[in-house]
Formats: structure tokens, C-alpha cells, sequence
């Protein structure tokens, strides 16, 4: 038996149906015209993720500037139910912690998350991901309309103390 593949690719016009129709799937939100005119122009910040050649996951994300601090928000990551628990979900957020560290200027990473879907906040837990606030009624058209903010502060790369060199 051969190991399965998880790969990670670019969002392209050509692929750009997958990812809708995969967050069609994934997500009890729909997202306009503008998030995937964005999702284009994002470069590493938008990946497909692909399980033997299978589109099967996404992450979404965009940069934030909030008082002066860069803070990247992770707009969707998400796998079709069938996939996961395989590593994928990890492997699409391991490349986001990788693109804010390579870049070393983020103070932090955070998302929403509805304040039932305990399987992410419990995955996000795993990445040093804490509840920092819950913002009541923050969907419109899906119950519960809740959602929890989980944020992953980051160390500036030059800020270590003594003890972590």
C-alpha cells in the first residue's frame, strides 16, 4: 500500500470553481465575488491542498494592520468531512505558521471560529491557538450566530531572552 500524498498548490483562474465549490462544502457561509477576487491576488497566503491529486482542503488568509501591528487573519481553512484527520488541515496551517515566521514582522494569527464547532477550536488548541474574545451575533444567517476569536500570539524574532537562545 502507497502512502497518500498531501500536497499544497496555488489558487489559479483556472482552479479558482474548486475552491468555491469546496467552501460551498466546507463552510455553513457563503463568500461574494470580492473574497475570491482577493483569494487571487494573495499569493502564499491562498492555497489549494490536494490528497492524491484531489482538491480536498483550502486555507484563505490576508494581512492585517491593526494599531500599527501586522496581524494575519485567517479568513477559511477548511477540509471536506471524508479527509479529515489525515494531516491535511495541519499541513495547510503548518504553512501558514511558516509564512509568518520566514517573514518575522507578524504580531500575530488569529480567526473566527463558531462557538460550536468544537473539532477546530480543539485543532487550533494544538497549534498554541487561545479563545481571546467571542463576539456575539457575528454570522448573519447561521445559529449559533457566535464566534469565538482565537488568536496565536508571535515572538519578534529578535526579542528572545537569554534562556531561549
Amino acid at each position: 500500500m502507497t502512502r497518500a500524498t498531501i500536497e499544497l498548490g496555488d489558487v489559479t483562474p483556472h482552479n479558482l470553481q474548486q475552491l468555491k465549490r469546496l467552501n460551498q462544502v466546507v463552510f455553513p457561509v457563503s463568500y461574494n465575488d470580492k473574497f475570491y477576487k482577493d483569494i487571487l491576488e494573495a499569493g502564499e497566503l491562498a492555497k489549494l491542498a490536494y490528497y492524491n491529486d484531489i482538491v480536498v482542503g483550502a486555507v484563505c488568509c490576508r494581512i492585517d494592520v491593526l494599531d500599527g501591528s501586522r496581524r494575519l487573519y485567517i479568513m477559511t481553512l477548511g477540509c471536506l468531512a471524508p479527509y479529515r484527520k489525515r494531516g491535511i488541515g495541519a499541513k495547510m496551517l503548518e504553512h501558514v505558521l511558516n509564512y509568518v515566521e520566514k517573514d518575522g514582522d507578524f504580531h500575530s494569527i488569529f480567526l473566527h471560529v463558531q462557538v460550536n464547532n468544537q473539532s477546530a477550536i480543539d485543532f487550533y488548541k494544538k497549534f498554541g491557538f487561545e479563545i481571546v474574545e467571542t463576539k456575539e451575533q457575528y454570522y448573519k444567517r447561521i445559529e449559533p450566530a457566535d464566534a469565538h476569536v482565537l488568536m496565536k500570539l508571535l515572538r519578534p524574532q529578535n526579542n528572545l531572552n537569554e534562556s531561549e537562545k
